[in-house]
């Protein structure tokens, strides 16, 4: 029976009716206690003890050569750093060079030896991994938060995964959850369009689902746990997406069949690569993940073993572990150091972990793929957050009970964000030191009596030499991809054969070094800005290829140029050396405005792309699913839902209001005395509004959100008159 639309007003109580076909759009509740779990209090006899054991001297040896063979490689790299500076008696400001290049160099030198390790697992890469399982044991619920996003794109990946799972004759161990903390009335009611149009060309036994929360607490982890503790129950595992994420079915089967056979994984991530990118900045970035990602990813794979960590998306979740430790704590405090914690999957991992569950990653498990920011400006708004996330975590790293391997992950992901303020200093002190060896007078009469001057002196041969094993170390994973590339006949001729292969590969280092300064003084200025205390917040992501305006990036480069002007004339006066040695940082700092220009432009990337150039065996072959996933995005783009007002959409659609108000959570009881501004404002809008374009022109974004959540406000709104007949007529 439909909803009356004349009974809604302000004392009528639909309630009752609501909670009745709720279940339209969500499965009934079935609970899950999540108990926040405590940093500062644990016990080792709370660690459950594993049903299987596992065989752990082969990661344990692959740590050895990992954390032994880059402490060598740094010992190596300090001792020929000492030598540079100690011709002469070393001053304060070497020593500072010398423990700045230090911390550098560690960086890198374990980065290299982990791709090493990858590369080497993966010339002997396994084969075929066998036919998929007849049938699964447990349902898994797969779920996509989404944030703002175009219901066009979601929705198409969405669809196009129910339909590769039901091509594996599977699909009925799979249930789909689109989770909405949407915050934008025009998306909330797009996205419920989008559901309901999925739904019914699905049909009923579809099993997806839809859920839109009224306050994004504690943003995606807590979307996600609010799906844990409500729905949870009903099913073992729950396989996490981001709103970009396409899997394929195999891949998805695999995953829960993986989990099903190993009682004590936790968590298994995949390794999602990027696709379906056009940019030349994002094809540079799905180039680079093509090519030396597998070698990063496998590297980490094999040294992490089962104290692995997780990516926060494409990975599948036990969800009872999940919910009994996976609740997160708010930090003391505020943000950007308390509050609650933003790069959560590391965490989840973490406390996972800690309570014997097994954490690890598939790293050669085909068919998970992701997209990427489309430029260096949105990638720096995303890298933005992230770095206060990571850093944020220096607040967990010392919680109590955490595996040794899991403190890694979390001193690698600061360390990740703390290496440019680390570079940058570095460049700093070498400049100061060669000013002070150009301007300033030797000291030849010191305190203590000594035959020869106090003057900064530097061994060139030794630096010259140190410099190349620097750069051999930094670019050497770009290498290891590359050999892998070339030798594989069937990735190198999916990628444009043999010639193509370096020319691109040559392409994405030359690129890459001239984007690394512009880069590293971005985050360097995201860890100043952090440690001064201001918070990020949390945008959406701009997901679609597409240029940003020029005056934009004027303005958000123009400090970078400018100061890459001041280092080249400063370098060039003090010392032609000098100059010759800054001159990749210089040049990329001087470059910035046209290179982030360059680095959002489509047909750059498009033009790379028909010379056959940064291409990846999925261009020239592209999967199946991403082929779907494009075709029912220009579907559901025709059909308007993004472009959509949604006043008018709820006001001129009396199925889909009656659906929406169905999808309403039951009103919460108002406090005597309480008055919420937005709702008062709205109200009192509403009352004095005639017409529809009267309340569309009037009530703003927080007030719509107040009107599409309250069931007596949108009866107000539904007696507002259509717009005049002259208006109609204009049109």
């Amino acid at each position: 029976m439909a909803l009356s639309l004349d009974t809604v007003g302000p004392d009528s109580n639909p309630n009752v009716a609501a909670l009745e076909r709720h279940a339209a759009a969500m499965p009934p509740e079935k609970h899950l206690d999540m108990p926040t779990q405590s940093l500062r209090r644990w016990s080792a006899s709370e660690e459950r003890k594993p049903l299987i054991q596992h065989p752990r001297l082969g990661t344990w040896l692959a740590r050895l050569f990992v954390f032994g063979g880059g402490l060598l490689l740094t010992a190596y790299g300090t001792y020929e750093m000492y030598q540079v500076v100690s011709v002469s008696r070393t001053t304060a400001l070497q020593w500072v060079l010398v423990a700045l290049f230090t911390i550098n160099f560690s960086w890198i030198a374990v980065a290299f030896t982990s791709a090493l390790l990858g590369f080497f697992a993966l010339l002997r890469r396994p084969g075929h991994r066998g036919p998929l399982p007849a049938s699964l044991q447990h349902k898994t619920a797969i779920v996509m938060p989404v944030y703002n996003e175009r219901t066009d794109r979601t929705f198409a990946a969405l669809e196009a995964i129910y339909e590769s799972v039901q091509a594996t004759g599977l699909g009925e161990y799979f249930d789909y959850f689109i989770l909405s903390d949407t915050t934008n009335p025009d998306a909330w009611i797009a996205e419920e369009r989008a559901f309901l149009a999925l739904r019914e060309r699905l049909g009923p036994g579809a099993r997806v689902y839809y859920r839109h929360r009224q306050k994004n607490h504690h943003r995606k982890a807590g979307n996600i746990a609010d799906f844990v503790s409500r729905w949870g129950g009903h099913y073992e595992h729950m396989l996490v997406l981001d709103a970009d994420s396409l899997m394929t079915g195999e891949c998805i089967v695999r995953l829960a069949a993986a989990m099903e056979a190993d009682p004590d994984a936790g968590i298994i991530q995949s390794l999602p690569l990027i696709i379906n990118r056009n940019t030349l900045f994002a094809r540079l970035q799905q180039y680079a993940a093509r090519v030396t990602g597998p070698v990063i990813a496998m590297g980490l794979a094999v040294w992490m073993g089962r104290d692995g960590n997780y990516w926060g998306h494409n990975a599948i979740i036990r969800t009872k572990a999940f919910a009994a430790h996976g609740g997160l704590p708010d930090l003391k405090g505020k943000p950007p150091f308390g509050g609650h914690i933003l790069s959560h999957d590391f965490v989840e991992a973490a406390l996972l972990r800690r309570a014997g569950w097994s954490v690890y990653m598939l790293a050669d498990l085909p068919g998970s793929y992701e997209e990427s920011p489309p430029s260096l400006i949105d990638l720096s708004a995303r890298d933005r957050r992230w770095c206060q996330g990571n850093l944020q975590h220096m607040r967990v790293i010392g919680a109590k009970g955490l595996k040794l391997p899991t403190r890694q992950h979390f001193a690698t992901g600061i360390m990740s964000y703390l290496a440019s303020p680390f570079w940058l200093f570095q460049l700093i002190v070498g400049i100061a030191l060669v000013l002070q060896t150009t301007y300033i007078r030797p000291e030849y009469f010191a305190r203590d009596f000594r035959l020869y001057p106090i003057w900064p002196r530097f061994d060139p041969e030794r630096a010259l030499a140190l410099f190349a094993l620097t750069m051999g170390i930094l670019l050497a994973p770009k290498l290891f991809g590359l050999i892998l590339m070339l030798i594989r006949s069937e990735d190198r001729r999916a990628s444009g054969g043999g010639f193509r292969l370096i020319v691109s590969s040559t392409i994405e280092v030359v690129l890459s070094a001239l984007l690394a300064p512009i880069l590293m003084l971005i985050q360097s200025g995201s860890v100043f800005q952090i440690l001064l205390g201001r918070d990020t917040g949390w945008q959406p992501q701009r997901r679609d290829d597409g240029s940003i305006p020029f005056r934009d990036i004027v303005r958000r480069h123009r400090a970078h140029t400018v100061l890459g002007l001041l280092a080249g004339v400063s370098a060039f006066m003090i010392a032609t050396s000098l100059f010759l040695w800054m001159s990749p940082t210089i040049i990329g700092l001087l470059l910035a405005i046209p290179l982030s220009w360059l680095s959002g432009q489509l047909g750059a990337g498009l033009a790379l792309k028909r010379l056959g150039l940064l291409m990846t065996p999925e261009e020239h072959r592209p999967p199946p699913i991403a082929l779907r996933a494009n075709e029912l995005q220009a579907r559901n783009a025709a059909f308007g839902f993004d472009d959509a007002d949604s006043l008018r959409a709820i006001y001129e659609d009396a199925t889909l209001r009656e659906r929406h108000m169905e999808m309403l959570p039951p009103a919460a009881p108002r406090k005597r005395g309480v008055i919420e501004t937005e709702r008062a404002l709205a109200e009192a809008k509403l009352v004095d509004a005639e017409t529809i374009e009267d309340a569309v022109s009037w009530l703003h974004n927080k007030e719509r959100m107040v009107v599409l959540h309250d069931r007596a406000l949108i009866g107000m709104l539904m007696h507002l008159k259509p717009k005049p007949a002259e208006a109609q007529a204009a049109e």
